[in-house]
């Protein structure tokens, strides 16, 4: 097959599975902390950069399809690598569910009875995910051209609010707050983890590597300018959004910079700015589920997975676990929609983001290990990141990690767990 992502296309890809439905919800769960929530965008946002850089250094040392998976495996072996693919492939369908729960939230802007209806919002967010996997279905060309074109339009309403927040609010009337009365570290923790899901997506590049032109100059290069130009959208973005809108009506909105387009320009913005945070979530959601279905297959591709999810569509697609991981998501949204929007918004993410922060965290121990023993073929140690910076990039991980609660760690592993069932017969059929 051509490979079809250049630098512009991966760049899209990073942005646009990072600006998505977190930054487009997240200041409703940051309102109650005021103007400490910065700490946790700038914290997250330094963190993400390490791990971007250790991320762009193992894909100059082996571009391979799979991304943090492969890497580990690579470092580690197969029970490290599978655990780390399972881990991710679950973050990944449990991001397509908060996604599709997210742009519920803001289509309710449109469509009220959305907001108060736990059934009729989950049957929307359903829909959401079969509509972004019909388009996934029709190739990675296309998947790739819709992600440029999200990424740019998704851009205009957030800037819009951080111009606006600029020109007439006023962010220093806005309070710090610690509403649960924690440390300062274990506060900062703990915007740190609500935070990074705003980053969660960023690995995404690395996935598709088969897909790819010149994948190790591309990939690096399209990580890093991605992860600089997210952290400076979505610092802008909430400052605006919190210097329009007071603490209190924020954090019960399930659109809230519609509600602070709506102090700038009235109806009018807060319909604009609603439809814009539509199609950035939709974007988000298109990168995600291309990830989901080439992370799946990668694994599969190893004897690790069923079979069902490596083979490839007249289209050069995994059809069978695009549809399978699609399935698991409508699952998931079903268990969880009599919550509330922003309940079951906040509960998925941060089961996502412990998902997603492990295998962070094992891609650098295996930039690690891999330096000091490089092996043959086509790993470089030279080329791979500086030991010092995958070191952080851990350090990071595992703050970031700390701060995810008891309740949240026994979920996680709760879907950790179900994946033992997948080894077993994954083993049997080798």
């Amino acid at each position: 097959m051509t490979k079809t992502l250049g630098f512009w296309r991966c760049w899209a890809l990073v942005v646009g599975s990072m600006i998505g439905n977190g930054v487009f919800l997240l200041p409703a769960l940051l309102a109650p902390y005021g103007t400490y929530s910065l700490l946790g965008w700038l914290c997250a946002g330094l963190g993400t950069l390490f791990i971007a850089f250790t991320l762009g250094g193992l894909a100059r040392m082996m571009p391979r399809l799979g991304g943090p998976y492969a890497y580990s495996r690579a470092a580690f072996g197969d029970t490290t690598g599978y655990l780390v693919g399972w881990g991710h492939w679950v973050s990944y369908v449990t991001a397509t569910s908060a996604g599709a729960v997210a742009f519920t939230g803001y289509l309710a802007f449109f469509i009220q009875p959305l907001s108060d209806n736990p059934l009729l919002s989950g049957l929307t967010a359903v829909s959401i995910i079969w509509l972004i996997t019909l388009v996934n279905l029709r190739g990675v060309r296309d998947v790739g051209v819709v992600q440029l074109a999200t990424t740019i339009v998704k851009l205009l309403p957030l800037l819009l609010v951080a111009l606006g927040g600029f020109l007439i609010g006023d962010i220093t009337a806005v309070e710090a707050r610690n509403p649960e009365q924690l440390s300062m570290p274990a506060m900062i923790a703990t915007l740190v983890m609500i935070t990074m899901w705003a980053y969660v997506g960023i690995e995404n590049v690395t996935i598709p590597a088969d897909d790819v032109i010149e994948p190790r100059k591309t990939i690096p290069r399209a990580l890093i300018v991605g992860a600089l130009s997210a952290t400076v959208v979505y610092v802008l973005a909430t400052s605006g959004a919190m210097a329009l809108v007071p603490a209190d009506v924020l954090a019960a909105s399930t659109y809230p910079f519609a509600d602070a387009a709506s102090v700038l320009v009235g109806a009018s913005g807060a319909a604009l700015v609603s439809a814009g945070a539509l199609v950035s979530i939709a974007g988000a959601l298109n990168g995600n589920v291309l990830a989901t279905a080439q992370l799946s297959r990668a694994i599969a591709k190893d004897d690790l997975f069923p079979t069902v999810f490596e083979p490839l569509n007249i289209s050069g697609v995994p059809a069978s676990g695009l549809i399978v991981s699609s399935l698991l998501a409508t699952v998931l949204i079903g268990m969880n929609y009599t919550r509330g929007l922003v309940a079951a918004f906040e509960l998925l993410i941060l089961v996502s983001t412990l998902a997603t922060l492990l295998p962070y965290a094992v891609s650098a121990l295996a930039a690690i290990a891999l330096r000091r023993a490089p092996g043959t073929g086509e790993i470089e140690a030279t080329e791979g990141p500086a030991t010092v910076v995958a070191l952080i990039a851990l350090l990071f991980s595992l703050f970031a990690i700390a701060g995810s609660g008891w309740d949240v760690a026994l979920y996680g592993l709760g879907l950790l767990l179900l994946g033992l069932p997948v080894r077993y017969l994954s083993r049997s059929r080798s």
